[in-house]
């Protein structure tokens, strides 16, 4: 389950006080990891000694009081949600244990109702917002939040954008439909540039997403084709049309901010091309380079996951496969996140010009075989990124399940964030008789691994 400024009045408030912010764990470290069974080209065993030097749990924040904190009345009744769903991505805010965080669409699960799933919206007045946190000892602590807005300073919320083509939104029983809302995000990536601005990633669309620093959408990059109306912010058609053929769910997730000023988002999943079934099947995905000063996609990348049952030992569903994080290390090197919900490995890529298969055939969904039913991309000749592994974060004890963010803490430590889904499982037993959440358990948690050599 990936759950997900009005005029000119400042809306950026702190949350320091006044909210209930629990110390709920200590610090921790933990003992050395497995050592890897694969090794990178210089014969090193990457997840030989990566270890765990640090935990910290963000405290039971009641979703209703940091909602309406935020944007007063948009939450009338959280369903005894806490705050979660901040671990959609972590990125460094400046100063130590500092970090920018994002929240995904907010609360949703999925009911099975005459057999097919529908997609449930507990809280459907939650709007997402970028969330600054402070790592302190064994507690994450909300410094700051900044709600997302349309240009008239509405709530953008986390609702389905398009019928027919995003999931139908309901009520948290499933019974009653809601209104599909096409200033909806499901925002999962985030960077903040120079001039203070953010950039967001999401999957609805997919697209990507420029924010103002008091969290106003400036304008929304979708793909050609999508054709969104009704937005209540800019929307340009600025991205390769074939990304029309996103999963479900499955759009951007991951969004690195390169050293000289591109951004790179990662499609979560491969594409369901030429349909549902070559998707699920595939191990290649796309990662795409975007020019902000040109506002345009200047390159498009082919990546190939490693077999699932690598990347997670028993499993043998390559749908699974997924990544949800690229962070930037270098001007044209990436740390890229492959994952499923239980176990990790992150990989250090190389963007090589000679890779670039923008506005190729590949981008033309007519293209039979499609890239993704290809089952050796290299062998007919397409220039797929070459990777190295650097750690297996499976393998490293003390690393909680279903990782999407990273954040490169110095060139040997990074900083993990899960996503525990604000506490929602799916399937009809998510609440009780009097509709409040029986929590899963599952807290948001920031993981310090140091590695064992530098990136």
């Amino acid at each position: 389950m990936s759950s997900h400024v009005p005029g000119r009045r400042r809306v950026r408030r702190t949350l320091a006080a006044g909210l209930p912010l629990a110390l709920l764990a200590g610090l921790a470290a933990a003992g050395s990891a497995t050592a890897a069974d694969g090794h990178d080209r210089g014969g090193r065993a990457p997840s030989r000694d990566a270890r765990v030097v640090g935990t910290a749990t963000l405290g039971d924040i009641p979703l209703g009081a940091f909602s309406n904190r935020l944007l007063p009345g948009t939450v009338d009744d959280d369903r005894g949600v806490n705050l979660g769903g901040i671990g959609s991505d972590i990125y460094p805010a400046g100063r130590k244990g500092e970090f920018w965080t994002v929240t995904d669409r907010g609360p949703n699960g999925q009911i099975k109702v005459s057999g097919k799933k529908r997609r449930t919206f507990p809280v459907p007045g939650f709007d997402p917002a970028i969330v600054k946190i402070k790592v302190s000892g064994g507690a994450v602590r909300v410094l700051d939040a900044i709600p997302l807005t349309t240009s008239s300073g509405k709530p953008v919320t986390g609702l389905s954008n398009q019928e027919g083509r995003d999931e139908a939104p309901y009520s948290y029983d499933a019974r009653t439909p809601l209104p599909y809302n096409p200033n909806g995000l499901d925002t999962e990536g985030i960077v903040r540039a120079a001039d203070g601005s953010f950039w967001l990633v999401d999957e609805y669309g997919p697209s990507l997403v420029h924010v103002s620093a008091r969290g106003k959408v400036l304008t929304r990059y979708v793909p050609k084709g999508l054709r969104l109306s009704g937005a209540d912010y800019r929307v340009v058609e600025a991205l390769p049309s074939v990304l029309l053929h996103r999963k479900g769910n499955r759009g951007f997730e991951g969004l690195a901010l390169l050293p000289g000023g591109d951004l790179v988002m990662a499609v979560q999943s491969p594409l369901s091309l030429p349909d549902a079934a070559s998707g699920d099947a595939s191990r290649t995905t796309r990662l795409l380079r975007f020019s902000p000063r040109k506002q345009a996609v200047t390159a498009e990348y082919a990546y190939r996951f490693d077999p699932v049952g690598v990347v997670d030992p028993g499993e043998d569903d390559t749908s699974e496969l997924k990544i949800s994080s690229v962070v930037a290390v270098g001007r044209d090197r990436l740390l890229v996140e492959e994952r499923t919900d239980r176990a990790a490995r992150l990989h250090l890529v190389r963007l090589d010009r000679r890779a670039d298969i923008l506005g190729g055939r590949w981008d033309d969904d007519t293209t039979s075989p499609s890239l993704e039913q290809l089952d050796d991309p290299a062998a007919a000749g397409v220039p797929v990124l070459a990777k190295r592994l650097v750690v297996d974060l499976g393998k490293v004890a003390g690393v909680p399940g279903k990782i999407e963010g990273v954040a490169r803490v110095d060139d040997r430590t990074l900083a993990l964030i899960n996503d525990n889904d604000f506490g929602m499982t799916d399937g009809p037993d998510a609440f009780d008789a009097q509709g409040r959440l029986v929590d899963s358990g599952i807290k948001t948690t920031v993981t310090y691994v140091r590695l064992p050599h530098r990136i």
